[in-house]
């Protein structure tokens, strides 16, 4: 979760998935991706809390820690052009327009992230991001993920774009306007995307966003059957599936 801060307070960066993606087609959400097999395997230039910190906060191994925060800043680089590195532990590069050609090898996988911090002189800057969330795909879905969340604060210079081919649209939106063309039915949120701006709608400023303490415990939405239908049930499902437009591609009902 990218944020900055706004006129009207801290705006988080959003995408609108092309229509021809297999999983959440056509959603708005987050930059993201998966755990590439290189992610995390080669010794690589890193600032910030060590893999142990975050295997302590998202509960997992630190070779997957490593992995997972590795991945975080590549796929937000390949995804936004967003670069969560610098030239020393305590800079971040300003302008990425120079790594145009580093970022597409990155994305078609002709480079590793490890390799391309390498020839850029670059150091991981793992103190940029901070852990949020963990929610696991119910298990009724066909394509499963156990998704972990990070937020991080846009550097100073820094632009996000839309150019990657995933993306049909990309847009910059305080929380509350994105929760509100989702009930307009303008947009169409997953549970784990709305409740990550439920919950980062509650603060003033990217600084105490970045400055929270979040307990990150796995969410895995559960469907069970009530009074002959079916009922998904997550934190304060109540509360989204009484706001989810009519028309939305997600029906159902839902109790907490």
């Amino acid at each position: 979760m990218l944020v900055r801060d706004g006129a009207a307070g801290p705006e988080v960066f959003l995408q609108r998935r092309v229509g021809a993606m297999a999983f959440a087609a056509g959603m708005t959400v987050f930059p993201g991706g998966g755990v590439d097999p290189s992610d995390g395997t080669a010794e690589i230039e890193w600032a910030g809390p060590e893999p142990a910190w975050w295997a302590e906060r998202f509960a997992t191994t630190e070779p997957r820690a490593k992995a997972l925060v590795c991945a975080a800043v590549r796929e937000t680089f390949e995804e936004c052009g967003v670069l969560l590195a610098g030239p020393t532990p305590g800079t971040v590069v300003s302008d990425t327009a120079g790594y145009h050609d580093a970022r597409g090898r990155l994305e078609r996988r002709e480079v590793s992230l490890a390799a391309f911090l390498a020839e850029a002189n670059l150091v991981l800057r793992a103190d940029l991001l901070r852990p949020w969330a963990n929610w696991i795909t119910p298990e009724l879905e066909p394509r499963r993920y156990d998704t972990r969340f990070f937020v991080a604060v846009l550097p100073e210079g820094q632009l996000a774009d839309g150019a990657t081919s995933e993306a049909a649209e990309v847009q910059w939106r305080t929380p509350a306007d994105a929760l509100d063309r989702w009930r307009a039915g303008t947009d169409i949120l997953l549970p784990p995307t709305w409740s990550q701006l439920d919950v980062l709608d509650r603060f003033g400023s990217t600084a105490d966003i970045f400055a929270a303490e979040v307990a990150i415990d796995p969410i895995m939405p559960e469907l069970t059957e009530v009074d002959g239908g079916y009922v998904l049930a997550f934190p304060d499902s109540a509360r989204y599936f009484a706001d989810l437009p009519s028309d939305s591609r997600l029906k159902g009902s839902a109790r907490n």
